[in-house]
């Protein structure tokens, strides 16, 4: 077989074996999958005619929010579902399966591709569920353009890829699967202090530089530019820049980690 065919071949193996596992062990995934949900439900019902009022002026109805919120919950979902990735390969690699791997006839890099091609369907799957959410308490994007859906989506599958990279480095160097979980929560975090929940506008000034030179916020604009059909300015690039900065980051990063001897 051609090195591209055993590439090929092997990665799609490791691929089944992680999808496998997602399906025989689903707590971790519904538990992470579940707090987006719960914050979408608490910001909506909850605090959803107050940020309204606040966003939109006195006459904005609980709607505006929805159309504002979801797409950063959108986004946060994705981090929390590269947590669940950190805790895997943490797993793999304290566990003793990857020196097993080392020692058999096959793809280095199928091991990493597996875990990063698996969690981005999973990411992706997540995303779907999330949105599906969304519509359900009142999110619609008639004003987006069938390209613009195609474009979201297609942010949406980058910025899994990127984060998932990222994840898969904080595994390898975890001692633990607690701590993978643990170096991974800033994945979780970061949407809170992003323009997710509040317009960066409102935010105190000394606050505002954290919420806005971050990954997550011209990523969250774009997306919410993209399916509400209005302008995104500069942060279109800004979230392409950080998406492919942050896959050769957590690409490179994870690579030096695995070459090195199996702990």
């Amino acid at each position: 077989m051609s090195s591209l065919s055993l590439a090929v071949r092997d990665s799609s193996t490791m691929l089944r074996r992680n999808l496998l596992h997602a399906r025989r062990y689903p707590s971790l995934t519904l538990n992470l999958l579940l707090t987006p949900v719960v914050l979408l439900l608490l910001f909506v019902y909850v605090f959803g005619d107050v940020m309204s009022a606040g966003i939109g002026g006195a006459g904005a109805d609980r709607s505006a929010y929805v159309a504002y919120l979801v797409p950063g919950i959108l986004l946060m979902t994705i981090g929390g579902t590269t947590v669940g990735t950190a805790v895997s390969v943490s797993n793999d690699m304290t566990e003793g399966i990857v020196a097993r791997f080392r020692t058999m006839a096959i793809h280095r890099g199928s091991v990493l591709t597996g875990h990063v091609v698996g969690s981005v369907l999973q990411a992706v799957l997540s995303v779907v569920l999330v949105g599906a959410v969304g519509v359900a308490i009142g999110f619609r994007s008639t004003d987006a353009t069938v390209l613009e859906w195609f474009a979201a989506f297609g942010l949406l599958t980058l910025f899994a890829l990127a984060l998932t990279w990222i994840a898969v480095g904080m595994g390898m160097v975890s001692p633990s699967a607690e701590a993978a979980s643990n170096n991974a929560l800033p994945l979780i975090f970061l949407p809170l202090v992003s323009s997710a929940f509040v317009p960066l506008d409102a935010m105190p000034g000394w606050f505002r530089p954290i919420a806005e030179y971050q990954p997550f916020t011209p990523a969250i604009e774009t997306l919410r530019g993209l399916l509400l059909g209005t302008g995104i300015g500069h942060n279109g690039w800004l979230a392409v820049a950080w998406c492919l900065g942050l896959t050769v980051l957590g690409h490179r990063w994870s690579k030096r980690v695995f070459d090195r001897d199996p702990r």
